[in-house]
């Protein structure tokens, strides 16, 4: 049942993105054109996305179990801080220059686009360095305590 429904999560999920333009590059730089021909309409997409959200959040922070019957699982971080702000700015920056977030990229995937593979292979890319870099980094740390 939980591969039922996720199948079915991540095709109202993808069916959405195309259906919205979040799989057009042009579509999403217009949007973030702010100083030139601003594309507005993604805004609403967005805003869309907030609100079921919002909804969904605050209707599964009642609950204890999923309505799956999995234990409820929810995110706990509350607090900002330079990683979170990093990675913010790093990711802007990707879906500013490439056209694409993840989901959209995958999505779009699909369609054989070649912008969307290369997108997706320097996302990946992007992690396993992000991956490496903490490894060390945490080696390092073990190293030092």
């Amino acid at each position: 049942m939980n591969i039922l429904s996720a199948l079915i999560a991540g095709l109202v999920f993808g069916i959405g993105l195309i259906v919205s333009g979040m799989t057009n590059p042009a579509k999403v730089q217009g949007f973030l054109d702010l100083a030139g021909n601003w594309d507005p309409s993604l805004a609403f997409v967005m805003g869309g996305a907030i609100l079921v959200g919002l909804l969904a959040f605050r209707f599964a922070g009642k609950r204890e179990r999923s309505l799956l019957g999995q234990a409820m699982r929810l995110p706990t971080a509350t607090q900002i801080d330079r990683r979170l702000v990093l990675g913010g700015l790093a990711f802007g920056a990707g879906w500013g220059l490439g056209g694409f977030c993840p989901g959209p990229a995958l999505a779009s995937l699909a369609t054989g686009s070649p912008k969307a593979l290369i997108f997706t292979g320097a996302m990946l890319a992007g992690m396993l360095v992000f991956e490496i870099l903490e490894r060390r980094a945490a080696a390092s740390r073990a190293r030092t305590a």
